[in-house]
């Protein structure tokens, strides 16, 4: 009986979840970004206490590991490392943008020509973002770019994409290619849920001492 425990303070909402061998069990959210650090015990608590289940019983924890927000990030991440610390449970990390692109697989798991381009806002015209095939192969690697009408041209002249995410919006009115498709979909709940038991599942655990927030952008606040 594998129990994860999931952490996901890496956007605007928060999530901390339960979930039991790749499905959810208990999920509880916050809207507000500015209180992440004081929801995520309380919540760990409320899920323990609804569930009866104690954290000494959870086989690992994942938490979403970035690109996002830089405090938030940071405040997924030390919980997470807390709670393994003290309880000597393995600690899986998630990539924000792999997740995303995941979440979408889940959803559109009839369009196998199309690629999945995620797009967290970073300000401005800039975004944090990737590309995955819709086996989630990485064809760009994650980074913090500027958008324009030139953004993934060259791809989308014999290539569908599907965008989505916090900076959708921002590249909708700069993309005229009928290969260029937006959705507001998502469901990341559930694929944090599988994803994370995917990866316990094959023991990719990451290293306690030595794994940071990955930021691609250190200035990113959610202030």
């Amino acid at each position: 009986m594998s129990f994860i425990l999931q952490i996901d303070t890496s956007s605007a909402q928060a999530g901390v979840s339960l979930s039991h061998n790749g499905n959810g069990i208990i999920l509880l959210t916050n809207d507000d970004h500015r209180e992440h650090a004081a929801f995520v015990q309380p919540a760990i608590q409320k899920i323990c206490k609804k569930t009866a289940i104690q954290l000494k019983d959870i086989a690992a924890v994942a938490v979403v590991n970035g690109p996002g927000s830089y405090t938030g990030i940071r405040v997924g991440l030390a919980s997470a490392k807390g709670i393994c610390y003290a309880l000597d449970k393995p600690l899986i990390t998630i990539n924000n943008l792999e997740l995303m692109a995941r979440a979408m697989q889940l959803i559109h798991h009839e369009k196998e020509e199309t690629f999945f381009c995620p797009l967290i806002d970073a300000r401005r015209m800039e975004v944090f973002t990737a590309l995955y095939d819709h086996d989630l192969q990485c064809i760009t690697a994650p980074s913090a770019v500027v958008i324009d009408d030139s953004f993934h041209a060259v791809t989308l002249e014999k290539q569908p994409i599907l965008f989505f995410g916090s900076g959708a919006e921002k590249l909708k009115p700069l993309v005229s290619s009928d290969h260029a498709f937006f959705t507001e979909e998502t469901d990341s709940y559930h694929a944090l849920c599988k994803f994370s038991y995917e990866k316990y599942l094959l023991n990719q655990f990451a290293n306690l001492a030595y794994t940071e927030p990955f930021y691609l952008k250190a200035f990113y606040t959610s202030s």
